[in-house]
């Protein structure tokens, strides 16, 4: 006969009878259980929990004013740099002074499983990136809080420690810095002038003074080229037309000479009559040359009439009168051979410095590529000491800032405070833990031996599983000696859950007293 699962209803007759039958043993795992939860509540070490949150403050009334001149020493990763600190040998050492750990003389070995165990119960935590929370927990109330609130003072003095070190060797090192590009600029401007010294077509401006003054030239020559070209010009100009002129004019004689200079002299005369008087001065000294002329020409024909007369021969006196013309063409001639020689002089020496300029600009070009790499050399040098400089102003001003701690200061924003009553589970926790399980765990076997055993305990679970009526059902008649059986285990029932309880009371009791 295969046995069925017994419904919920069915097994409850079911349930009281094997809970009668087994009180006792049921009462025995009540007691186990109870007591071994309130042993584990006992044994459990207590654990107390303190800790404190630090205000990481970044800006403050200085911070504006120093905008730009001092750069903060900050790091967003507080929660890192917390762990780091705290976390460190130095501060490790004075936490295992602080706790008491060190009267006992552990070795190294000992001290770093102390680290590690003190590690282990330390929480650090961030929250909006300038608050930073320091816990610490420990089976010691007073130890939780010494070493909670030294962990927070020794962080903020190593932070800050730290932060003074950290601009000090910034300032030191961008010092450094300046002092070995301040060698390198000295060098190179030196380098440059010497060079500039030694060769003086490679000082500032020689080419562009070069290249203008070959322009001038060429231009110089150019013109005076053109100049000369014209002058040649001129001058086969001239020497044709001289070719065509006659030296000589005419050949007059000595009285022809006189009554040319008569009728010009009277011409002149009658000219100033027209305007003047007689007794105007040039009217007279025309009178008085025209009187002598006469004069002159009278006593040469009184000697051509006397040499006549005595058949004495009389020496030429033929007059030869020079083509003005001609005079001037020859003077005009000389004169433009005279400037073409000159623009051709000039032309020789326009080129002669021509040439020499041309040779200082090729000097020069040679030159440029060495005075480029030194004047590159100074200027980089110039420029990366000039920011060196400013650097280590603002390094100055950060490194004071933070030896005065106007910088990034910490402030204790929730102090430690000494952990009354511990954290996680405790005693009570366990008590009413042990209590539920001792009432849970019999009465949950209870009911799976009730509902999974194949035993028939009932007439109704035999008139549904054979499918045929029970008629009659003989029922249990105890003797005396069962009685006295169900007595004893009634009184040990009595006896087990009064005495977990009397455990439970008296325990609780010590607690509260305690």
């Amino acid at each position: 006969m295969s046995a069925e699962l017994v419904p919920f209803g069915g097994a409850l007759p079911a349930l009281i009878s094997e809970a009668r039958r087994r009180r006792v043993g049921l009462a025995l795992l009540f007691a186990v259980i109870a007591l071994v939860a309130l042993a584990a509540g006992l044994l459990w070490p207590k654990k107390y929990e303190a800790s404190t949150t630090i205000l990481a403050q970044e800006s403050s009334i200085i911070t504006p004013l120093m905008e730009g001149a001092a750069s903060p020493t900050a790091n967003k990763n507080r929660a890192g740099i917390a762990r780091d600190v705290i976390f460190s040998r130095k501060v490790m050492g004075e936490i295992l002074a602080i706790g008491g750990w060190m009267a006992t003389n552990p070795t190294p070995v000992e001290q770093d499983r102390l680290i590690e165990g003190i590690k282990s119960r330390t929480i650090v935590q961030t929250s909006r990136d300038n608050l930073i929370t320091i816990s610490y927990s420990d089976s010691d109330p007073k130890r939780a809080f010494d070493v909670t609130r030294q962990l927070a003072q020794l962080f903020i003095s190593e932070s800050l420690a730290s932060k003074q070190r950290e601009s000090r060797d910034a300032y030191e090192f961008i010092n450094s810095q300046v002092e070995t590009y301040r060698k390198k600029l000295t060098d190179a401007e030196d380098k440059l002038k010497i060079y500039r010294d030694a060769n003086a077509d490679a000082r500032p401006g020689s080419e562009a003074d070069t290249n203008t003054r070959i322009s001038q030239l060429r231009t110089q020559i150019e013109s005076t080229r053109m100049y000369m070209m014209e002058k040649q010009s001129q001058q086969a100009a001239l020497a044709a037309q001289l070719n065509g002129e006659s030296e000589v004019n005419a050949v007059q004689t000595t009285g022809g000479l006189y009554q040319t200079q008569l009728a010009g002299l009277q011409s002149q005369l009658d000219t100033l009559l027209l305007t003047y008087t007689d007794e105007y001065p040039d009217v007279i000294r025309l009178r008085h040359q025209i009187q002598d002329l006469r004069q002159q020409l009278a006593q040469s024909e009184q000697l051509k009439q006397s040499a006549e007369r005595s058949g004495t021969p009389m020496p030429l006196d033929n007059a030869v009168q020079m083509n003005p013309l001609y005079q001037q063409l020859k003077i005009q001639l000389a004169g433009a051979r005279g400037d073409a020689a000159g623009a051709a002089a000039r032309i020789g020496a326009s080129e002669s410095m021509l040439q020499a300029e041309l040779e200082r600009s090729k000097r020069i070009a040679n030159s440029e590529n060495v005075t480029a790499e030194l004047t590159r050399d100074y200027n980089v040098n110039r420029d990366v000491y000039q920011d060196l400089l400013k650097r280590r102003e603002n390094a100055r001003v950060s490194m004071n800032l933070d030896a005065e701690q106007r910088g990034l200061t910490f402030l204790i924003q929730n102090p430690a405070v000494m952990p009354l009553t511990p954290s996680g589970l405790r005693f009570m926790h366990f008590s009413v833990a042990g209590l539920a399980m001792s009432l849970a765990v019999p009465f949950g076997l209870l009911f799976a031996l009730v509902r999974f055993d194949p035993r028939v305990r009932s007439a109704w679970q035999l008139e549904h599983t054979t499918g045929l009526p029970v008629l009659a059902s003989i029922p249990f008649y105890p003797t005396p000696r069962d009685r006295r059986r169900e007595q004893l285990n009634n009184s040990m029932l009595l006896l087990i859950v009064v005495g977990v309880a009397a455990i439970y009371l008296a325990l609780f009791w010590l607690r509260m007293k305690g």
